[in-house]
């Protein structure tokens, strides 16, 4: 027994030692550059924080004054987006980078609005649909702190404020984003060094810092009887999650 797990240790030692061999490196000077250019593409699920008034008193304007209704409203799914944008690194020692990186990102946000106090015949709430279509503009201003680089891959986590445009929404939607939002980010990826590029897949997780919705939208409403559901919602939080692939 002593002898299989003598046997057992030596190989995994063995294994272990051949896995940290230095193999020749690819591209070995292109983390001396003092500054580099790059290109980004990427996927991300966006989702929005409501938070709820609970009930309200709303004038219909039907001749029966007010009347009490209780709405909430909700995000209920998660719809997949596109980024696309470059990137210009500064190299401010071997460990630390400030990356800037314009980039657009086009999504979708669903909501649903539940009236709890009109109901079907079968007793649930009435529901409205939202289809949120949004595309910001943004710049990304991003510190980042990588490990020391092993062979062909070099592993970081980041750190950044994001500013973005908001170049959707309509008078007619239930609910409306203000134009400006700024996201705190936070992420980590992996620096890949090919032949040719060196590739960074990256995971980041970001969140506004700012209320992000509009609270003049319900002025400009034709339709008064939305009213009742722009008015669910005082408050919202945009989020999202970004996968992110910079080519360098």
């Amino acid at each position: 027994m002593k002898r299989i797990i003598l046997s057992l240790s030596l190989l995994a030692i063995a294994l272990g030692g051949h896995a940290q061999e230095r193999k020749v490196q690819n591209r070995p000077y292109t983390d001396l550059r003092e500054f580099h250019f790059g290109v980004l593409v990427g996927t991300h699920l966006q989702d929005l924080e409501l938070n709820n008034v609970g009930p309200q008193m709303i004038d219909l304007e039907d001749g029966n004054g007010l009347v009490e209704k209780t709405i909430s409203a909700d995000q209920d799914r998660w719809d997949a987006g596109f980024t696309v944008g470059v990137l210009g690194e500064l190299r401010l020692n071997s460990t630390f980078q400030f990356r800037i990186a314009p980039a657009m990102y086009f999504g979708t946000r669903h909501l649903t609005f539940r009236n709890h106090t009109d109901l079907t015949a079968q007793g649930e709430p009435t529901e409205q649909v939202q289809e949120m279509k949004t595309a910001y503009i943004s710049c990304a201003l991003d510190l980042i702190a990588a490990a020391p680089r092993f062979n062909n891959h070099r592993p970081y986590v980041m750190l950044g404020v994001n500013p973005m445009l908001n170049l959707s929404g309509k008078d007619n939607d239930y609910i409306k984003l203000k134009r400006s939002d700024v996201f705190l980010e936070v992420g980590l990826g992996c620096d890949f060094y090919l032949p040719y590029f060196k590739l960074r897949p990256e995971l980041k997780f970001m969140y506004s810092l700012t209320n992000s919705l509009d609270k003049n939208h319900a002025k400009n409403l034709r339709d008064r009887n939305m009213l009742m559901y722009t008015n669910s919602v005082n408050e919202t939080r945009a989020k999202m999650i970004a996968l992110t692939f910079y080519f360098e």
